[in-house]
C-alpha cells in the first residue's frame, strides 16, 4: 500500500511539473520567487515556527516562534541517528553488523500505514542498510531496530535519547520513541502508562541545535541524506526502492538551482503537519533551517519546501559573511592586562577560524569581542604570569552590534578560543614589590 501510494505521489508531482512548469523546471518556484529574486528583508513564513542558523556557530539569522514546543514527527530520527553514529564511533556497533528484527518492530515495519520498509521478524539486516533506510526513506521500523541495538530495548533507548538531548542543550523535550510515531502507533514499543496520542515534541530552536551538533560531529551524514534514490536489500525478497522524501535535493521536484541543499530530514504527522530540517551550502556558507507545522493538504503538497526556500533565499540574499582566521586579532580582545608579568599587557589572537553573518545594512566594524580568561590563568580578571607563547588562555566572546537574534542557546555571543601571542614572563621580585608600593599611592 505504501509503495503504491509512494509511486502515485511521485507520478502526480512529475505530471504537475511537466504540465505547469512545476516547482523546479524554471529557476525558482512561483510561490517563493519574490524572496529569491529580490533582496526581501522579511519572510512571510507560512508555518507555525521556523528558524535559520549558521551551521557552525549557531548564529540565528531568522526566527519565528522558534522556542515553541511542537510535535516533530520523523525529524526525531536525527537524534536517533546521532546516537547510532556515536555507537559506531565508540565501537559498540559496526556498519556490517547484523541486527535481528523482533516481532514488535516487525509489526510496525509491516504496517503499510506506518512504515515503508517491511522488515521481517527474525530476519537479520546490517546496521548500514537500516541506517540508510532511516535517513533516506524515513523507515520507522529500521530506526527502532537501531535503537534497540544501541541500548538493548526501546525504552532504554528513549532514556538515552532524553539524556543526549539534554547534553546537546535541547530543552523541554518530550520523547516516547526513536522514530516519531505516536505512542499508540508503535504498539508494544511504546508505554502503557502514556496516552496513545502522545508523540515526540521539542522546539525549532532545539531541532536546529540537534542538526548543528550532528553536522559538526558527523558531517559524513550528508553523504547519505543527499542520496536521491536507493534500493534496500536489492536482489532479495526484501528489496524496496527508496525515494528520498527531501524533494529539495538537486534534480528533484522542489529543488532550486541557486540553493545547494544536501540534507537533512522531513517529518509528517496529523499533529505535526509537514516539517523539514534542511541544510544548504552556498559558496562555503552552510546554514541549517527548520520549518515546523507547514501545510500538508495532500501527499503532493510541497509547502514545507517552499517555506524552507523562503528562509534560505532570505538569508543568502540579505546577509554577507565576515571571516576571521586563526591567529588574527579582533576588536575588543587584542590585548589582555597582565598580573606580576614583565610587560603590563600581552597581545592575544583567535585560536580558530570564525565566520559571522552580517546584514547588508551592517558593517564589519560592528563585530567586537570581550576576553574571558580561564580560571587557572586569571587573577581578578588579569592574566597571571607566567604563560607560554600560544597557550589558550580563555575565549573571545564575539558579538555583533545591532544583532537582536543572537545565537542558539539564548546567548548574544559565540565563544572562540583565545591564545596569547607571546611568552608572558613573570617580573622579578623587586619589580613586583615596587609596583605594590606605587599602587598604594
Amino acid at each position: 500500500m505504501m509503495k503504491r501510494l509512494r509511486q502515485l505521489v511521485i507520478g502526480l508531482v512529475t505530471a504537475v511539473t511537466l504540465v505547469t512548469g512545476g516547482i523546479s523546471s524554471l529557476n525558482a518556484p512561483v510561490t517563493a520567487q519574490a524572496a529569491t529574486n529580490s533582496n526581501s528583508t522579511t519572510v512571510n513564513l507560512k508555518a507555525k515556527a521556523g528558524i535559520a542558523v549558521d551551521a557552525k556557530t549557531g548564529q540565528i539569522l531568522y526566527n519565528k516562534n522558534a522556542d515553541q514546543t511542537l510535535p516533530v514527527a520523523s525529524m526525531t530520527k536525527l537524534l536517533s541517528i546521532y546516537m547510532v553514529l556515536d555507537a559506531i564511533k565508540s565501537g559498540k556497533l559496526k556498519w556490517d553488523q547484523k541486527i535481528t528484527i523482533s516481532k514488535d518492530i516487525a509489526k510496525v515495519a509491516q504496517n503499510t500505514d506506518l512504515s515503508n520498509v517491511p522488515l521481517r521478524a527474525g530476519h537479520k539486516y546490517t546496521v548500514k542498510s537500516l541506517y540508510q533506510a532511516s535517513l533516506i526513506y524515513s523507515a520507522n521500523g529500521a530506526v527502532e531496530a537501531l535503537g534497540v541495538a544501541v541500548a538493548g530495548s526501546p525504552h532504554a533507548f528513549v532514556t538515552q535519547m532524553k539524556a543526549q538531548a539534554k547534553k546537546l542543550g535541547m530543552t523541554d523535550v518530550k520523547i516516547y520513541n526513536a522514530c516519531g510515531l505516536t505512542n499508540k502507533q508503535v504498539g508494544n514499543l511504546g508505554y502503557s502508562n502514556v496516552k496513545g496520542s502522545a508523540e515526540n515534541e521539542w522546539s525549532a530552536a532545539d531541532q536546529a541545535k540537534l542538526a548543528v551538533a550532528l553536522l559538526d560531529k558527523y558531517p559524513e551524514v550528508l553523504q547519505t541524506t543527499s542520496i536521491k534514490k536507493m534500493w534496500f536489500e536489492k536482489g532479495t525478497n526484501d528489496a524496496t526502492k527508496m525515494d528520498n522524501w527531501n524533494w529539495m535535493l538537486k534534480g528533484l521536484s522542489a529543488s532550486y538551482s541557486k540553493l545547494h541543499v544536501d540534507g537533512l530530514k522531513t517529518g509528517t504527522s496529523d499533529a505535526a503537519g509537514a516539517n523539514f530540517t534542511g541544510t544548504a551550502n552556498n559558496d562555503g556558507n552552510r546554514i541549517v533551517t527548520v520549518v515546523l507545522h507547514a501545510a500538508h493538504k495532500s501527499e503532493t503538497d510541497a509547502s514545507r519546501f517552499q517555506q524552507t526556500q523562503k528562509m534560505m533565499s532570505y538569508v543568502y540574499n540579505n546577509f554577507k559573511t565576515v571571516s576571521y582566521k586563526a591567529g588574527t586579532q579582533i576588536k575588543g580582545a587584542k590585548t589582555v592586562t597582565t598580573h606580576d608579568a614583565k610587560a603590563k599587557t600581552a597581545k592575544t589572537a583567535l585560536g580558530q577560524d570564525v565566520k559571522l553573518w552580517i546584514r547588508d545594512d551592517q558593517v564589519a566594524s560592528n563585530v567586537s569581542a570581550k576576553t574571558q580568561l580561564k580560571s587557572k590563568y586569571s587573577n581578578k580578571g588579569d592574566l597571571e604570569a607566567p604563560v607560554t607563547k600560544n597557550a589558550t588562555i580563555g575565549t573571545a566572546n564575539i558579538s555583533l552590534k545591532g544583532d537582536q537574534l543572537g545565537f542558539l542557546g539564548n546567548t548574544k555571543t559565540t565563544k572562540v578560543p583565545l591564545k596569547v601571542m607571546q611568552s608572558v614572563e613573570k617580573a622579578n621580585v623587586f619589580v613586583r614589590m615596587w609596583r605594590s608600593i606605587v599602587a598604594l599611592f
